[in-house]
Protein backbone atom coordinates (compact mmCIF):
# COMPACT_ATOMS: atom_id res chain seq x y z
CA UNK A 1 0.00 0.00 0.00
CA UNK A 2 1.51 3.34 -1.03
CA UNK A 3 1.09 6.45 0.81
CA UNK A 4 2.09 10.05 0.61
CA UNK A 5 0.81 11.25 4.38
CA UNK A 6 2.39 15.00 3.49
CA UNK A 7 0.31 16.17 0.62
CA UNK A 8 -3.10 13.73 0.95
CA UNK A 9 -4.99 13.59 4.13
CA UNK A 10 -6.23 10.08 5.56
CA UNK A 11 -9.14 8.79 3.91
CA UNK A 12 -11.62 6.60 5.99
CA UNK A 13 -13.15 3.64 4.17
CA UNK A 14 -16.25 2.94 5.42
CA UNK A 15 -18.08 -0.59 5.00
CA UNK A 16 -21.04 -1.93 6.33
CA UNK A 17 -21.57 -5.77 6.32
CA UNK A 18 -23.92 -8.08 7.46
CA UNK A 19 -23.21 -11.82 5.94
CA UNK A 20 -20.82 -11.34 3.24
CA UNK A 21 -18.69 -14.26 3.91
CA UNK A 22 -18.24 -15.12 0.05
CA UNK A 23 -17.30 -11.41 -0.65
CA UNK A 24 -15.19 -9.86 2.26
CA UNK A 25 -11.60 -11.10 1.51
CA UNK A 26 -12.09 -10.09 -1.90
CA UNK A 27 -13.02 -6.45 -0.59
CA UNK A 28 -10.64 -6.23 1.96
CA UNK A 29 -7.47 -7.82 -0.46
CA UNK A 30 -8.60 -4.77 -2.89
CA UNK A 31 -8.59 -2.13 0.15
CA UNK A 32 -5.40 -3.08 0.91
CA UNK A 33 -3.88 -2.23 -2.76
CA UNK A 34 -4.86 1.41 -2.31
CA UNK A 35 -2.95 4.78 -2.46
CA UNK A 36 -2.60 5.54 1.17
CA UNK A 37 -3.24 7.61 3.44
CA UNK A 38 -6.23 5.34 4.49
CA UNK A 39 -7.91 3.53 7.07
CA UNK A 40 -10.90 0.83 6.60
CA UNK A 41 -13.81 1.14 9.45
CA UNK A 42 -15.99 -1.91 9.17
CA UNK A 43 -19.02 -2.49 10.74
CA UNK A 44 -20.92 -5.61 10.97
CA UNK A 45 -24.64 -5.80 11.48
CA UNK A 46 -24.78 -9.61 13.78
CA UNK A 47 -23.50 -11.48 10.64
CA UNK A 48 -24.12 -14.99 11.46
CA UNK A 49 -21.98 -17.13 8.21
CA UNK A 50 -18.71 -16.35 10.04
CA UNK A 51 -18.35 -12.64 7.78
CA UNK A 52 -17.07 -10.99 11.10
CA UNK A 53 -14.82 -13.42 12.20
CA UNK A 54 -12.85 -13.63 8.92
CA UNK A 55 -12.62 -9.54 9.01
CA UNK A 56 -11.52 -9.63 12.41
CA UNK A 57 -8.62 -12.23 11.36
CA UNK A 58 -7.60 -10.10 8.18
CA UNK A 59 -7.50 -7.06 10.87
CA UNK A 60 -5.23 -9.28 12.94
CA UNK A 61 -3.12 -8.90 10.32
CA UNK A 62 -3.31 -5.81 9.04
CA UNK A 63 -4.26 -3.65 12.63
CA UNK A 64 -3.04 -0.69 10.58
CA UNK A 65 -5.19 -0.63 8.21
CA UNK A 66 -8.23 -2.20 9.65
CA UNK A 67 -10.87 -1.71 12.84
CA UNK A 68 -13.82 -3.99 13.03
CA UNK A 69 -16.69 -2.57 14.85
CA UNK A 70 -20.32 -4.54 15.57
CA UNK A 71 -23.89 -2.53 15.17
CA UNK A 72 -26.80 -3.66 14.44
CA UNK A 73 -29.12 -1.88 12.22
CA UNK A 74 -29.63 -0.68 8.59
CA UNK A 75 -26.92 0.47 7.00
CA UNK A 76 -27.40 3.83 7.46
CA UNK A 77 -27.16 3.33 11.11
CA UNK A 78 -23.89 1.19 10.43
CA UNK A 79 -22.20 3.88 8.08
CA UNK A 80 -22.99 6.47 10.54
CA UNK A 81 -21.48 4.66 13.69
CA UNK A 82 -18.56 4.40 11.09
CA UNK A 83 -18.30 7.63 10.16
CA UNK A 84 -18.55 8.24 14.32
CA UNK A 85 -15.31 6.01 14.56
CA UNK A 86 -13.46 7.37 10.91
CA UNK A 87 -10.29 9.53 11.97
CA UNK A 88 -9.99 11.00 8.57
CA UNK A 89 -10.67 14.22 6.82
CA UNK A 90 -12.66 12.42 4.15
CA UNK A 91 -14.76 9.39 3.93
CA UNK A 92 -15.55 6.81 1.75
CA UNK A 93 -18.01 4.22 1.46
CA UNK A 94 -18.25 0.81 -0.16
CA UNK A 95 -20.75 -2.39 0.21
CA UNK A 96 -19.67 -5.76 1.60
CA UNK A 97 -20.77 -7.15 -1.93
CA UNK A 98 -18.26 -4.75 -4.00
CA UNK A 99 -14.20 -4.58 -4.38
CA UNK A 100 -12.53 -1.84 -5.62
CA UNK A 101 -9.96 -1.07 -8.76
CA UNK A 102 -6.87 -0.47 -7.54
CA UNK A 103 -7.18 3.24 -8.85
CA UNK A 104 -10.40 3.85 -6.65
CA UNK A 105 -8.80 5.69 -3.88
CA UNK A 106 -6.84 7.49 -5.90
CA UNK A 107 -9.35 8.70 -7.82
CA UNK A 108 -11.65 9.88 -5.45
CA UNK A 109 -8.84 11.93 -3.36
CA UNK A 110 -8.02 13.57 -6.87
CA UNK A 111 -11.94 14.64 -6.88
CA UNK A 112 -12.13 15.49 -3.49
CA UNK A 113 -9.91 18.22 -3.96
CA UNK A 114 -12.41 20.31 -5.67
CA UNK A 115 -15.38 18.73 -4.90
CA UNK A 116 -16.67 18.15 -1.16
CA UNK A 117 -19.01 15.37 -2.54
CA UNK A 118 -17.12 12.73 -4.93
CA UNK A 119 -19.10 9.75 -6.64
CA UNK A 120 -17.47 6.85 -8.96
CA UNK A 121 -18.32 4.52 -11.49
CA UNK A 122 -20.27 1.15 -10.48
CA UNK A 123 -19.64 -1.65 -12.41
CA UNK A 124 -21.84 -4.96 -12.11
CA UNK A 125 -20.13 -7.94 -12.59
CA UNK A 126 -21.81 -11.32 -12.89
CA UNK A 127 -23.56 -13.40 -15.99
CA UNK A 128 -26.44 -11.99 -15.52
CA UNK A 129 -27.49 -9.36 -18.06
CA UNK A 130 -30.53 -7.43 -15.93
CA UNK A 131 -27.50 -5.90 -14.21
CA UNK A 132 -26.82 -3.69 -17.02
CA UNK A 133 -29.73 -1.37 -16.51
CA UNK A 134 -29.23 1.79 -16.33
CA UNK A 135 -30.36 3.40 -13.09
CA UNK A 136 -33.11 6.19 -12.63
CA UNK A 137 -31.67 9.61 -12.46
CA UNK A 138 -33.28 12.40 -10.33
CA UNK A 139 -31.98 15.71 -10.49
CA UNK A 140 -31.21 18.38 -7.82
CA UNK A 141 -30.47 22.36 -8.96
CA UNK A 142 -29.22 20.17 -11.81
CA UNK A 143 -26.51 17.13 -9.91
CA UNK A 144 -27.67 13.85 -10.59
CA UNK A 145 -28.29 12.68 -6.58
CA UNK A 146 -28.75 8.88 -7.54
CA UNK A 147 -25.15 8.04 -7.07
CA UNK A 148 -25.24 5.28 -4.91
CA UNK A 149 -23.21 4.90 -1.20
CA UNK A 150 -21.12 1.89 -2.65
CA UNK A 151 -19.16 4.49 -4.39
CA UNK A 152 -19.53 7.67 -2.81
CA UNK A 153 -16.90 10.11 -0.58
CA UNK A 154 -17.25 13.11 1.62
CA UNK A 155 -15.50 15.33 3.13
CA UNK A 156 -16.49 14.48 6.64
CA UNK A 157 -16.94 17.76 7.94
CA UNK A 158 -19.92 17.93 5.33
CA UNK A 159 -21.11 14.80 6.36
CA UNK A 160 -21.13 15.37 9.83
CA UNK A 161 -22.90 19.00 9.17
CA UNK A 162 -25.87 17.49 7.30
CA UNK A 163 -26.42 15.14 10.00
CA UNK A 164 -25.17 12.12 8.13
CA UNK A 165 -27.59 9.38 7.10
CA UNK A 166 -31.18 9.42 7.59
CA UNK A 167 -31.79 6.14 9.61
CA UNK A 168 -35.34 6.10 8.96
CA UNK A 169 -35.00 5.45 5.22
CA UNK A 170 -35.47 2.01 4.32
CA UNK A 171 -34.02 2.26 1.22
CA UNK A 172 -32.62 5.73 -0.74
CA UNK A 173 -30.99 7.12 2.49
CA UNK A 174 -27.47 7.71 -0.06
CA UNK A 175 -30.49 9.87 -2.13
CA UNK A 176 -31.19 12.04 0.52
CA UNK A 177 -28.11 12.76 2.01
CA UNK A 178 -27.08 13.06 -1.66
CA UNK A 179 -30.11 15.70 -1.91
CA UNK A 180 -29.58 17.68 1.19
CA UNK A 181 -25.85 17.99 0.36
CA UNK A 182 -26.86 20.22 -2.83
CA UNK A 183 -29.38 21.91 -1.15
CA UNK A 184 -26.88 22.95 1.86
CA UNK A 185 -24.80 24.64 -1.30
CA UNK A 186 -22.11 20.99 -2.21
CA UNK A 187 -21.46 20.52 -5.76
CA UNK A 188 -21.29 16.62 -6.22
CA UNK A 189 -17.99 15.63 -8.78
CA UNK A 190 -18.77 12.10 -10.91
CA UNK A 191 -14.81 11.09 -11.41
CA UNK A 192 -15.97 7.50 -13.81
CA UNK A 193 -12.37 6.66 -13.28
CA UNK A 194 -13.08 5.59 -9.89
CA UNK A 195 -14.42 2.22 -10.05
CA UNK A 196 -16.13 -0.34 -7.81
CA UNK A 197 -17.46 -3.77 -9.05
CA UNK A 198 -20.35 -4.92 -8.10
CA UNK A 199 -21.25 -8.27 -7.62
CA UNK A 200 -24.84 -8.83 -8.97
CA UNK A 201 -28.22 -10.15 -7.50
CA UNK A 202 -27.90 -14.34 -8.01
CA UNK A 203 -31.41 -14.75 -8.57
CA UNK A 204 -34.04 -12.83 -10.75
CA UNK A 205 -36.12 -13.06 -7.32
CA UNK A 206 -33.44 -10.85 -5.62
CA UNK A 207 -33.34 -8.52 -8.20
CA UNK A 208 -37.24 -7.66 -8.12
CA UNK A 209 -36.87 -7.52 -4.54
CA UNK A 210 -34.13 -4.68 -4.77
CA UNK A 211 -36.25 -2.88 -6.97
CA UNK A 212 -39.62 -3.23 -4.72
CA UNK A 213 -37.64 -1.61 -2.00
CA UNK A 214 -35.82 0.73 -4.36
CA UNK A 215 -39.53 1.40 -5.42
CA UNK A 216 -40.01 2.28 -1.58
CA UNK A 217 -37.55 4.40 -0.37
CA UNK A 218 -38.16 6.81 -3.56
CA UNK A 219 -41.58 7.11 -1.82
CA UNK A 220 -39.98 8.11 1.50
CA UNK A 221 -38.16 10.67 -0.54
CA UNK A 222 -41.28 12.15 -1.80
CA UNK A 223 -42.48 12.32 2.30
CA UNK A 224 -39.37 14.06 3.34
CA UNK A 225 -38.87 16.33 -0.02
CA UNK A 226 -42.34 17.02 -1.46
CA UNK A 227 -43.17 15.53 -4.89
CA UNK A 228 -40.09 14.86 -7.27
CA UNK A 229 -41.58 13.55 -10.06
CA UNK A 230 -40.36 17.00 -11.86
CA UNK A 231 -36.93 16.40 -11.19
CA UNK A 232 -37.11 12.80 -13.14
CA UNK A 233 -36.31 12.75 -16.72
CA UNK A 234 -39.66 10.78 -17.26
CA UNK A 235 -39.34 10.91 -21.07
CA UNK A 236 -35.42 8.90 -20.34
CA UNK A 237 -36.86 6.79 -18.25
CA UNK A 238 -39.56 5.70 -20.36
CA UNK A 239 -37.07 5.40 -22.93
CA UNK A 240 -34.86 3.20 -21.35
CA UNK A 241 -36.82 0.74 -20.60
CA UNK A 242 -36.33 -1.73 -22.89
CA UNK A 243 -36.80 -5.77 -22.82
CA UNK A 244 -38.45 -7.55 -20.44
CA UNK A 245 -36.16 -7.26 -17.50
CA UNK A 246 -36.17 -3.46 -17.47
CA UNK A 247 -40.29 -3.34 -17.56
CA UNK A 248 -39.94 -5.84 -14.62
CA UNK A 249 -37.56 -3.59 -13.00
CA UNK A 250 -40.12 -0.84 -13.26
CA UNK A 251 -43.26 -2.94 -12.71
CA UNK A 252 -41.51 -3.97 -9.43
CA UNK A 253 -40.61 -0.82 -8.14
CA UNK A 254 -43.54 0.98 -8.43
CA UNK A 255 -45.38 -1.72 -6.71
CA UNK A 256 -43.45 -1.40 -4.18
CA UNK A 257 -43.61 2.61 -4.14
CA UNK A 258 -47.24 2.21 -4.25
CA UNK A 259 -46.69 -0.34 -0.92
CA UNK A 260 -45.16 2.95 1.06
CA UNK A 261 -48.09 5.03 0.01
CA UNK A 262 -50.91 2.31 1.30
CA UNK A 263 -48.41 1.73 4.75
CA UNK A 264 -46.66 4.94 5.58
CA UNK A 265 -49.40 7.70 5.91
CA UNK A 266 -49.08 7.35 9.82
CA UNK A 267 -45.18 7.42 9.90
CA UNK A 268 -44.51 10.31 7.52
CA UNK A 269 -40.78 11.02 7.07
CA UNK A 270 -40.57 14.98 8.95
CA UNK A 271 -37.77 17.13 7.32
CA UNK A 272 -35.14 16.64 9.95
CA UNK A 273 -32.65 13.84 9.30
CA UNK A 274 -31.77 10.81 11.61
CA UNK A 275 -29.10 12.34 13.80
CA UNK A 276 -29.40 10.18 16.76
CA UNK A 277 -26.80 7.47 15.76
CA UNK A 278 -23.59 9.61 15.17
CA UNK A 279 -22.74 9.43 18.15
CA UNK A 280 -23.48 6.21 19.15
CA UNK A 281 -20.46 3.76 19.83
CA UNK A 282 -20.56 0.37 18.58
CA UNK A 283 -19.45 -1.97 20.05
Amino acid sequence: MGSNPTHSPLVSVVITVRNEAPHIEQLLESLLVQEGPLEVVLVDSESRDGTREAAEAFAARHPDVLRVFERSGSRGVGRNAGVHEARGEFVAFIDGDCFADSQWLKQLQAGLVGSPVVAGRTVVVGKHHYGQLERVELLQKGFDVTFPSCNLAYRRELFLGLGGFDTRFTTAEDIDLNMRAVQAGATITYRPEAIVYHHMRTTFLRFLIQAFWNGYGRKQLTEKHGSLWGRYRVRRLLSDQRGVMAWARLTAALAGYATRVATGRVRRLSPEPGVQDLNATPT
